[in-house]
């Protein structure tokens, strides 16, 4: 375990340095006492999840099992060298462990890498980071592309309509996009025609509405039965793409993320399905793992089982169970979830549709 008394001098220029280092990605602390300090590196802003759901759950959970701990954060916005200047900044800070969500697995290893040779335990959270990491905690990539496919033929069944789709896959930089797909192609080959295929660089709903249109320009909106969507942000650029031009009925539309926008989406049937991934335990697990890290003891522990890593290590891990979605299960498992409310949900426009969905009161 990481010595937690430093230089008086030697910490104030380390801070100083931090501090001008993490201020370009919106670095912010959570203090607390004199004891272990955790590192909390996030992507971007652009998926809301990480700064709305993510962020504030962990910093709370660290806080419930650790009153002492510091919580220092901070967001790349997507930029690799913002965060590879954040890991260095972190280990100049002397955090004792660091929760990382790489803008790039890859670009990261080196970073990843420094941190490790410095003693500090990485933990991958969300997405399988490349380097020596300590702990992974994530959902089942592969099973939550599965959940889409599965939803996407059995709404293109109950239409009764042809078998062609279109696959909008997130960010080939992101360890999960590749899970997703893999997923969900173990499903739907055979079954489907991929008219086109799309990868969309840092998950912008934008390039996903330019991809969705090009394929509107090439294949016909009469031959697109279908749209693999990899999450809700996507989408949403799908969606628009659909409506700007002129595509009714709408195809089915798969999601991930389960946010507000997709939900109601859902409910209004512009989109089909999401995939809830419970954030809280998410966050729960991250938190103890981190915690564990901070502390010096054994991850394992924490781990309900390992993981692989694309350098051969095998590390603990938390994997957890994904959940489909549709307008007939809003309430038994968002609602239920306490993820939101039926009054969240059924704003005015959607109070018809809320009805039929059983969404009441």
């Amino acid at each position: 375990m990481k010595t937690f008394i430093r230089d008086a001098a030697i910490a104030v220029v380390a801070m100083s340095m931090a501090l001008a280092a993490c201020g370009q990605g919106g670095g912010t602390a959570v203090h607390a006492g004199g004891g272990p300090r955790i590192g909390l590196l996030l992507p971007d802003a652009i998926t809301s999840r990480w700064e709305s759901k993510d962020r504030p759950l962990l910093e709370e959970k660290i806080k419930q099992l650790c009153r002492d701990c510091t919580v220092e954060h901070a967001n790349a916005n997507g930029d690799v060298a913002a965060q590879q200047r954040q890991v260095d900044s972190m280990i100049t800070k002397g955090i004792n462990a660091l929760v990382l969500v790489a803008v790039d697995a890859s670009a990261l290893s080196a970073a990843v890498r420094k941190a490790h040779d410095a003693g500090v335990p990485v933990i991958s959270y969300d997405r399988l980071d490349e380097g020596p990491i300590s702990g992974y905690v994530s959902f089942d990539g592969q099973e939550v592309g599965r959940l889409q496919a599965r939803a996407l033929l059995r709404a293109m069944a109950l239409r009764a309509v042809g078998d062609q789709i279109v696959m909008i896959n997130g960010d080939p930089t992101d360890p999960n996009t590749l899970l997703f797909e893999a997923g969900a192609l173990s499903v739907l080959r055979g079954k489907v025609k991929i008219g086109k295929t799309y990868d969309t660089p840092m998950w912008r709903s934008d390039i996903a509405n330019m991809n969705m249109s090009g394929a509107i320009a090439d294949l016909g909106a009469r031959h697109i039965d279908g749209v693999y969507s990899a999450n809700d942000a996507l989408a949403s650029g799908v969606i628009s793409a659909l409506r700007a031009n002129k595509v009714s009925p709408l195809p089915p539309v798969t999601g991930q993320d389960a946010d507000l926008g997709a939900v109601r989406r859902i409910v209004g049937g512009e989109q089909y399905m999401t995939v809830w991934k419970p954030t809280e335990a998410e966050a729960s697990a991250g938190a103890a793992m981190a915690v564990a890290a901070a502390r010096g003891e054994n991850l394992h522990r924490n781990a309900t089982g390992t993981v692989r890593t694309r350098g051969g290590n095998v590390v603990p891990a938390v994997l957890l169970t994904p959940v489909s979605v549709t307008a007939g299960t809003i309430k038994d498992t968002l609602v239920k979830g306490g993820v939101y409310t039926v009054e969240r949900i059924c704003v005015p426009r959607l109070r018809t549709a809320c009805h039929r969905a059983g969404l009441t009161g």
